[in-house]
């Protein structure tokens, strides 16, 4: 099979690809970049294609490469102290009810 074929994949993995190349676009990253991004993440999803003949028939879906970032977040704010959180959380708060007062005026 050429390289870049996609004929082993099924047209959810298809779909797949075209919404994850359409987010890096929308970030601005070039067309090309995005495409192979895209298959990237379909291919380590899915550990290939699932089609008769594809290496992922059969497998079942894990989505490492979407449980990533939900695993990454919160380091940063994990290692402030409780007292600079709740800072945060207060200055927040009062940002949120200062700009619905001036919403509602």
């Amino acid at each position: 099979m050429p390289r870049g074929e996609k004929s082993k994949y099924t047209a959810k993995q298809v779909r797949k690809a075209d919404h994850i190349e359409a987010a890096y676009r929308k970030k601005g990253v070039p067309k090309k970049e995005a495409e192979a991004r895209a298959w990237a993440t379909v291919n380590k999803d899915d550990g290939g294609g699932k089609n008769p003949g594809g290496s992922g028939r059969g497998k079942t879906t894990g989505h490492p490469a979407s449980k990533k970032g939900g695993r990454l977040g919160g380091e940063a704010a994990a290692e402030r102290p409780a007292a600079a959180r709740s800072a945060s959380a207060r200055k927040a708060a009062a940002t949120r009810k200062r700009n619905a007062a001036k919403r509602a005026a």
